[in-house]
């Protein structure tokens, strides 16, 4: 079977060897990177940029540039963080382009259960919403160290390279922000 082939059946290839193959030209391998990680790119750009045509944006963005540069990849495991890296820069950036911050709308992508009480309902909306302000009152570089850490999962030490920062200043921001959005969040607790 050949690596075209092979990627376009779905079989669960690894990060790194469709990483390999969309460098060689096989772009169904390509496409399946794409597919993988367009929906968490999508929303960490939304968390961050609090609309769904600026994130939208800045996602289709990114995977084009990350496509044009893919032969500067040096590592092709280092795929996932280059392309986390790459989404936060360029979210930073239309933040630094626009002032003031933008509300960030946490709920894009889901809403809350149809058989769910309304009370019930009403109170995750008002969480949601109080959180949502929270957020916009963190600096940019909070929100994406607290972003990247706390609903994307990644490391210290990911997190500090996709900044270009240090492992001791992202924790700093880190800490910086859950203070603040503890304190935020306190009435309900």
């Amino acid at each position: 079977m050949t690596a075209a082939a092979e990627a376009g059946t779905g079989a669960a290839l690894d990060d790194a060897t469709l990483v390999s193959r969309a460098r060689d030209g096989d772009t169904r391998a390509y496409e399946e990177l794409v597919r993988r990680y367009q929906t968490p790119i999508y929303r960490l750009a939304v968390r961050m940029l609090g609309s769904t045509g600026d994130a939208e944006d800045v996602v289709q963005d990114v995977f084009l540039t990350v496509w044009r540069r893919l032969e500067q990849l040096r590592e092709d495991g280092a795929f996932v963080g280059w392309l986390y890296r790459t989404t936060t820069n360029r979210c930073l950036n239309v933040l630094r382009a626009r002032r003031p911050v933008a509300d960030v709308d946490l709920d894009t992508t889901e809403t809350p259960r149809g058989d769910a009480k309304p009370e019930r309902a009403a109170e995750v909306s008002a969480q949601l919403a109080a959180l949502e302000s929270a957020l916009g009152g963190l600096t940019p570089a909070q929100r994406a160290c607290w972003l990247l850490r706390e609903i994307h999962g990644r490391s210290y030490e990911e997190i500090a390279e996709a900044l270009d920062s240090t492992p001791t200043a992202v924790r700093g921001r880190i800490f910086r922000a859950r203070a603040q959005l503890a304190e935020v969040m306190q009435p309900w607790r």
